[in-house]
């Protein structure tokens, strides 16, 4: 007490309100999930504009985590199956891209375009696995009633799926545990909320903590969670960043507009491999398996054509033959155009340069439009020898043979170099009816594949020559 609040005696009035402590704001960035204290027009740890977000921070000591009473374990003390606990979700292709069925206490992120099958997919699969399992298929966006009538309207038997509309996390968490789940979809995880945050649905604070809510049930219950998620016109799914690297798979839906075909790829997968695709064609009774993708990938014509050849792309785990086509003009611009659909445009103009350079094929005066059937798209280098093989039929007007199969990577010297997995693509060429393949020198099989006669080539050239020639 001051010497002046003794004469007066009365001691100094607390500090008014006004005086208080303003709550403090960070500002989250949507796209990679960091925190900066003040706004900024760009995002100084991902460069992304405008991407920005106020959020509320969190209280001093909000975030401790509780005490488990453990600290650690040494690995040889942890007990763990010798063989991963993966249950079926009834559709092949499906198990395929999860890499062989769903694992106990995963978290699977599944995004793609409105209207494309994300929530008739997991509602097939939840019906699937119910069948054995207790399963809580939780929806934030449709009602019991429409969920029940596409159930319905599918023919599938979902008697152990139980539904719940609802956006809280935390009702969703108790309701899982009071009904047994062994499995929980939850459509979508942009409409979902968290009470520890105070932030509105969809926000990037909101997105991330229910995400983390999720998936500390998903392991500590050893229960399979899907989650749904929206994409950007991008086509990246909305939200931070942060949310791919929370769960441990990440499966993306393509398709392209007015196609019956659904293509589910696997981005992220801590439980097998990356770049697996499953193949799905949407009918009335929702999504079939297609089993046989290079049935739908491969275009024969019934007269020879030129500037088309087949090649032997790999995707995952699987061989995929899918026809390259190529169409090469004439045109009166100053600047040819170059356009690639499924294949890289840079990757096309650096081969036409080596086409240019090594075979003395000048395209300065022609257009090159090159495209994959099936709106597949290949992003390995596999594709290059198929595409200047193309290229060539197509300038010269000279079709190829349609027993005819390529593949191999053009170096800039104009080498032709090997690509992994040659004699497993080789032997799904002759599997389809093939009798002629121009592949890389080092691809040769040790031994012959019957019906298939395999030239070997290490120069452009030669490829032309044997291919075209």
């Amino acid at each position: 007490m001051t010497l002046c609040e003794r004469m007066l005696g009365f001691a100094a009035l607390p500090p008014s309100p006004t005086h208080l402590a303003k709550p403090k704001t960070l500002f989250v960035c949507a796209s990679c999930g960091s925190t900066t204290p003040q706004w900024q027009g760009q995002c100084p740890t991902c460069g992304e504009w405008n991407a920005l977000e106020s959020a509320p921070a969190p209280a001093r000591g909000a975030r401790r985590a509780a005490a488990t009473g453990t600290l650690g374990a040494d690995l040889r003390a942890v007990n763990s199956p010798d063989v991963e606990r993966r249950t079926s979700t009834g559709l092949g292709e499906l198990d395929r891209v999860l890499g062989g069925g769903v694992v106990t206490g995963s978290v699977t992120l599944l995004g793609g375009d409105p209207g494309i099958g994300k929530s008739t997919l997991l509602l097939q699969a939840a019906a699937a696995v119910g069948g054995e399992q207790a399963v809580l298929y939780a929806t934030g966006e449709e009602s019991l009633h429409q969920v029940a009538l596409r159930a319905r309207r599918l023919g599938l038997d979902a008697a152990r799926v139980r539904l719940l509309a609802e956006t809280s996390v935390e009702r969703i968490i108790e309701e899982a545990g009071s009904a047994g789940a062994r499995m929980i979809v939850v459509d979508s995880i942009q409409t979902m909320m968290s009470e520890s945050s105070e932030a509105a649905a969809g926000a990037v604070s909101q997105l991330r903590e229910s995400t983390a809510g999720l998936v500390r049930f998903a392991k500590s219950r050893d229960t399979a969670v899907f989650l749904i998620g929206h994409v950007t016109k991008e086509g990246a799914i909305a939200g931070p960043r942060v949310l791919e690297h929370m769960v441990d798979t990440v499966l993306y839906f393509e398709s392209d507009s007015g196609s019956r075909y659904r293509v589910v790829r696997t981005i992220k997968n801590r439980f097998g491999a990356a770049n697996e695709i499953g193949v799905f064609a949407m009918t009335e009774a929702g999504l079939k398996e297609v089993r046989n993708p290079s049935a739908i990938f491969l275009s024969r014509h019934e007269q020879p054509a030129s500037g088309s050849i087949v090649t032997v792309t790999r995707e995952g785990t699987r061989q995929l033959l899918v026809e390259v086509q190529v169409l090469v003009d004439s045109t009166a611009l100053t600047n040819p155009r170059r356009v690639a659909v499924g294949l890289d445009h840079n990757r096309l103009a650096l081969l036409l340069a080596v086409l240019h350079r090594h075979s003395g094929i000048s395209l300065h005066g022609h257009d090159v439009f090159a495209n994959v059937v099936g709106g597949v798209r290949i992003s390995e280098t596999a594709a290059d020898l198929p595409a200047l093989l193309a290229v060539v039929s197509s300038l010269r007007d000279v079709p190829l043979a349609q027993d005819l199969v390529a593949f191999g990577e053009i170096g800039l010297a104009g080498e032709i170099r090997p690509v992994p997995y040659g004699e497993e693509r080789l032997r799904e060429a002759a599997k389809h009816g093939f009798r002629r393949a121009v592949v890389p020198a080092a691809n040769r099989p040790r031994q012959p594949i019957d019906g298939l006669q395999v030239l070997g080539v290490q120069r452009l050239t030669e490829a032309i020559a044997g291919a075209c020639g």
